[in-house]
């Protein structure tokens, strides 16, 4: 979607100041004339424009400082829509937000496994189209889709070298060829940095390593500000970090690395294994095969004093601190922002995180860092789809459906 003049050109500017007012809130012409670098009477007449056009609104004088009050202006949150999808190894999430991240449709919740499943990428896009005509809502008030998902993502490129293959065209082509919307990917533990970083508990901070704690662990990297992604784009494999010469076997076919000793799967199957043994568990008997609801059990019960469960948790917990001590030796972070799904259980893995970092980790350095409990937790991957659209919202779409 690209807003337009009154005499039918797209307005750069006024995308510009759409998005900031997303980011920022509430913002007066003095300062989005600084920020931009523009007069300030161009800057009132591009933000007129979008009040006759119902992009923005005035959201009241700004409070007092001696001189005269400036007039604030703010993001008219139902003039667009985000559709937002974070997806995971076995299941993915579909959420309609106004301009303020609010719901304004049920979210829907749907089983979609990744992993040799050739059917996957057909199925998310069914899934999309009956999404968008079930909330009855035009696709011309929708600003684009935002998708997180797991693997080796290329945004730029809008590839996924891991899942979902879209044959000849770009994955980020394809969704928006068949949806008739402008489309956007990244990696989930990147978008919930992104989250984290925009809206979330390390708001505005320069240094912050955010872990994506869920069916693997992921690592997104904000580096002075900005998301770091390395030379390809994959930087923050953390779920690959070698605990271990003779650990299990990884799905990447090595063995030890962190995703394979302490990631929620391995926790979930460690419960099915426990039960089955005859532990003594609040939990109730499951199969392997439905690890997922395992996974969710096991943290309501460690949150209510299960035994088993916490004792479960505590030696992930240790794992992953062993793990996060190489990477503050490394980075120096000012924080490490436990987010995604296992966050829920945060408070119980900050002590056995803790003590790892005590035994492994240069005291210098662990006193110069932070550990966080994300306050976004499992929405946090939603919330970083809907930031990715508006990241891209003042770009040109190259080779993308857009409706304007």
């Amino acid at each position: 979607m690209e807003i337009k003049n009154k005499n039918g050109k797209g307005s750069h500017l006024k995308n510009m100041i759409i998005k900031c007012l997303y980011f920022d809130k509430a913002m007066s012409c003095a300062e989005l004339s600084e920020l931009f670098d523009k007069s300030i009477p161009s800057i009132a007449k591009a933000v007129n424009e979008l009040i006759e056009e119902g992009f923005v609104i005035e959201q009241g004088y700004a409070p007092s400082s001696g001189g005269r009050r400036p007039l604030m202006y703010a993001i008219n949150a139902s003039a667009m829509y985000i559709l937002a999808i974070a997806m995971d190894q076995l299941a993915t999430r579909i959420q309609l937000v106004d301009l303020q991240n609010h719901p304004v449709a049920d979210m829907e919740m749907f089983e979609l496994k990744l992993l040799h499943n050739d059917q996957a990428l057909d199925q998310l896009v069914d899934k999309i189209n009956a999404y968008l005509a079930e909330s009855g809502i035009p696709k011309d008030k929708i600003a684009g889709i935002g998708i997180g998902m797991p693997g080796f993502v290329n945004p730029i490129r809008g590839v996924n070298y891991t899942y979902l293959d879209s044959g000849d065209k770009t994955l980020a082509q394809y969704i928006a060829d068949e949806t008739g919307l402008p489309t956007y990917i990244d990696n989930d533990s990147s978008l919930i940095a992104l989250a984290e970083q925009k809206f979330g508990i390390a708001k505005s901070q320069k240094e912050v390593m955010v872990i994506n704690l869920g069916w693997g662990i992921g690592l997104g990297m904000i580096v002075n500000g900005e998301i770091f992604r390395g030379r390809n784009g994959f930087a923050g494999e953390f779920s690959h970090i070698p605990l271990s010469e003779d650990g299990a076997m990884c799905t990447c076919g090595k063995r030890g690395c962190l995703e394979a000793e302490a990631s929620m799967l391995v926790v979930s199957k460690q419960a099915i294994e426990g039960i089955q043994k005859g532990r003594v568990t609040s939990l109730k008997q499951i199969d392997e095969a439905h690890s997922k609801q395992m996974g969710d059990a096991i943290m309501e019960a460690a949150n209510n004093g299960d035994q088993f469960a916490i004792e479960l948790f505590a030696d992930a917990g240790h794992k992953i601190g062993k793990a996060l001590a190489i990477l503050i030796h490394i980075m120096n972070p000012q924080a490490i922002v436990l987010s995604g799904r296992g966050a829920k259980v945060g408070k119980i893995l900050l002590a056995p995180i803790q003590q790892s970092l005590h035994k492994y980790c240069i005291p210098r350095l662990a006193r110069g860092t932070v550990l966080l409990i994300s306050e976004l937790g499992f929405d946090a991957e939603l919330v970083g789809a809907a930031v990715l659209v508006m990241e891209n919202f003042d770009k040109e779409v190259k080779g993308q459906a857009v409706n304007s």
